[in-house]
């Protein structure tokens, strides 16, 4: 019987290694983002946001993105970024912090942290495909607009998995789908990034590299509701 016992407990571990090294975990965890979710859900208890807003969504580029309503100056935005998020977890999300709210438009910036955790260009335009599916499924009219992957300094080793994933979404086929390329806008003469646009991390855009971004955004936010 002891034996038995001990055979059964060591399948159990190499089980259990074998889903850690494959990725998969034994029990689920309680996500990391739950207390910025929750925030925000209490947020719209208390002052709830108009309906037929634009709303941005996204990772840390959206979250520390603290004068998106003076940049966009008439124009009533929602800030749902939070920090260090992938695409997935703003799909997971959706129905807390995008469906409840029926913007008109929303703006997604997500798939910069994906690459950095070692995805691909195909896993993170599946992502953004998944994020559409999910979205689209209660909010059929609304259109969606992805924020290319920026050019950062210091992720400046991803440059051609950030053009390739670039291009395949700017490449989707539907007309309720918007590309917003601000790559360009951040690049220097010699095509590297702008550092100056930069907070000294060499990944978050400053001051004067939001005001690029909305430079390149604004067209896009005056679309007419339900394009």
């Amino acid at each position: 019987m002891l034996k038995i016992t001990q055979i059964a407990f060591a399948w159990l571990t190499s089980f259990l290694l074998l889903c850690g090294a494959m990725g998969v975990s034994a029990q689920p965890k309680i996500s990391q983002w739950e207390p910025e979710i929750a925030a925000f859900e209490r947020a719209d208890q208390t002052n709830p946001p108009p309906p037929e807003s634009v709303l941005f969504i996204g990772s840390s580029a959206i979250r520390k993105w603290t004068t998106l309503a003076k940049d966009f100056p008439g124009i009533s935005v929602i800030n749902r970024g939070f920090g260090g998020s992938q695409i997935a977890d703003s799909t997971a999300f959706a129905s807390r912090i995008i469906l409840p709210y029926h913007p008109r438009l929303i703006v997604l910036y997500a798939g910069d942290n994906d690459l950095a955790a070692g995805k691909s260009s195909a896993d993170v335009v599946a992502g953004y495909k998944d994020f559409v599916r999910t979205v689209h499924a209660q909010l059929p009219e609304t259109p969606i607009a992805f924020i290319s992957i920026k050019p950062s300094p210091s992720r400046w080793r991803l440059k051609e998995k950030i053009i390739e994933t670039n291009r395949q979404i700017a490449a989707l086929q539907d007309d309720r789908l918007l590309f917003i390329n601000i790559y360009p806008a951040m690049l220097n003469a010699d095509g590297q990034p702008k550092k100056e646009l930069f907070l000294a991390d060499g990944l978050h855009p400053n001051k004067k590299g939001y005001q690029v971004w909305a430079a390149v955004i604004r067209p896009y936010l005056e679309i007419p509701a339900n394009k």
